[in-house]
């Protein structure tokens, strides 16, 4: 049994990881830090609280550390839990720079510990169910993919911390998974552009992007995300030689976790066949439609993987630290288009081993 440790009882660590952990067999929801309330007490009773970090990574019992703080503030705590020999998952971002997780990258490696980035979304039902109509060759040659993630957040009544300058804004928020997403679907691009830029009324952080990711082949890919879509548009649409696939909404997990402090339900993670996605295919004459069932999404795999990788059977699945550079350097990039209003040619020759 793996004994685990949380920190942060906000979003991530309420709705994710907490019902997440206590639904692997294998490991064990042994303690979280909440700092100043109790409301982690009240859903997982029995469970130790701590009111620090330290108090956290002095118990020796806990193996496994997961950072489920406000964004700015993941790396400075897993350097901490790293140096405390301790074992990690990291909500996304891991951190805020790429220069950052580099030097995660090396304390880890340096001394035999593991760092799992929680890039949840490779386990989407929707992601899935793309990934096989590409293994399949279903459209053809892949001509272009979109991936967007709209929300209708107009105005809040109270900021969140999200909102705060330094947390990085919407571009390393979604855009850390929508960027990962689209590098284990088709590789390194070699050129990106993009816009990003605040939308909304008032100061605060950027709340919108667009960043196109150009391949050498021919091939491009374009990820955005905003907050003033009142209808959204289609989660994926893959286009191809001999036809598309379009895929609406989002993956149910994150709104049924939000209820639960455990998984039980036999079903999870099956989509009815009313959100299912489409496949249009027609090369001579009218495109024939046809739906495509969901594959089963799943967050659960993940920490399973983590906890087989942590008794010695890694995962090919699970995003690595190096997966997680590529990532925010394709973020940092699109800042700098943005900024500099210019296409960037991506330089991988120097990422991290």
């Amino acid at each position: 049994m793996i004994r685990v440790g949380v920190v942060g009882f906000g979003l991530a660590g309420r709705v994710f990881h907490a019902p997440l952990v206590s639904s692997v067999e294998g490991l064990e929801l042994a303690a979280i830090v909440e700092r100043t309330s109790d409301h982690a007490a009240e859903r997982y009773p029995g469970i130790t609280i701590y009111r620090s970090v330290d108090e956290l990574l002095a118990d020796t019992s806990i193996k496994l550390v997961v950072v489920a703080t406000p964004n700015a503030s993941h790396f400075q705590i897993a350097m901490q839990a790293l140096e405390a020999a301790k074992n990690l998952v990291v909500d996304k971002p891991v951190a805020l720079s790429s220069g950052e997780i580099w030097q995660l990258t090396e304390l880890a490696g340096g001394i035999g510990l593991q760092l799992f980035p929680f890039h949840n979304r490779r386990f989407d039902n929707d992601f899935q169910t793309v990934r096989k109509v590409l293994d399949e060759h279903q459209v053809g040659r892949n001509v272009h993919f979109d991936s967007n993630l709209d929300r209708w957040r107009p105005g809040q009544t109270r900021r969140p911390w999200k909102e705060e300058s330094d947390q990085g804004g919407i571009l390393f928020d979604i855009g850390s998974h929508l960027v990962d997403q689209t590098l284990v679907l088709f590789g390194l691009p070699a050129s990106i552009s993009a816009e990003v830029r605040r939308e909304r009324d008032g100061d605060g952080s950027n709340d919108s992007f667009t960043i196109r990711l150009q391949y050498l082949t021919g091939f491009s890919a374009t990820v955005s995300s905003n907050l003033l879509s009142s209808l959204a548009r289609p989660r994926f649409h893959l286009r191809g030689t001999r036809g598309n696939f379009w895929k609406w909404g989002l993956d149910p997990q994150e709104e049924a976790l939000s209820k639960i402090t455990k998984i039980d339900d036999s079903a999870w993670g099956q989509e009815p066949s009313d959100r299912w996605g489409t496949l249009s295919l027609g090369v001579d004459g009218d495109p024939v439609a046809k739906p495509v069932p969901s594959e089963i999404g799943d967050y659960r795999r993940l920490y399973a993987q983590v906890r087989d990788s942590l008794l010695g059977t890694p995962s090919k699945e699970l995003a690595t630290l190096t997966d997680a550079w590529r990532g925010a350097r394709i973020l940092e990039w699109a800042k700098q288009s943005s900024d500099e209003h210019r296409e960037i040619e991506c330089d991988w020759s120097s990422e991290p081993a």
